[in-house]
């Protein structure tokens, strides 16, 4: 089993499916084979999303596989996950959540150079289907220009 020193997970749907309108960066509280099995890049947040549950910001839907070489002491792998937040920057985002399609998302999951786990989740607003087809009219016209550069 390799454990990596900097894991990154990203949740590449977020942009695509969502208008970001602001990031922030949220502690996560894990268990101790939560982490082992996050250090071997066993995990995925592409259908996660963040709740507030009595007051507090959760993730939920995350999915961390089982540790390997845990015992029965092993973790469900889709459990809620508190997030580490200010109360400041939680009842601004409460705030913001009540308008109409905004929801909290999270767009990747790392370990950070002290070696705790971060999230860093945005508020999004959920994008109309025109907007996804710009966004992928958009994205081949850049690939396009790319290739085109790249002959030359």
């Amino acid at each position: 089993m390799k454990i990596e020193k900097s894991v990154t997970i990203l949740n590449k749907r977020a942009r695509f499916e969502y208008e970001i309108l602001e990031e922030i960066e949220a502690g996560i509280v894990l268990t101790g084979t939560e982490i082992k099995s996050l250090r071997s890049s066993k995990a995925s947040i592409t259908e996660a999303f963040c709740q507030f549950i009595e007051g507090e910001l959760y993730i939920i839907n995350m999915m961390i596989d089982e540790y390997k070489l845990g015992t029965f002491y092993n973790h469900k792998t889709k459990r809620e996950r508190k997030l580490l937040l200010h109360k400041t920057e939680l009842k601004k985002f409460e705030k913001k959540l009540k308008d109409v399609g905004n929801t909290i998302i999270p767009l990747k999951l790392y370990i950070n150079q002290t070696g705790k786990a971060k999230v860093l989740i945005a508020l999004g607003k959920g994008k109309k289907l025109y907007d996804k087809r710009e966004s992928i009219k958009d994205r081949e016209n850049k690939r396009n220009i790319d290739r085109l550069l790249k002959k030359s």
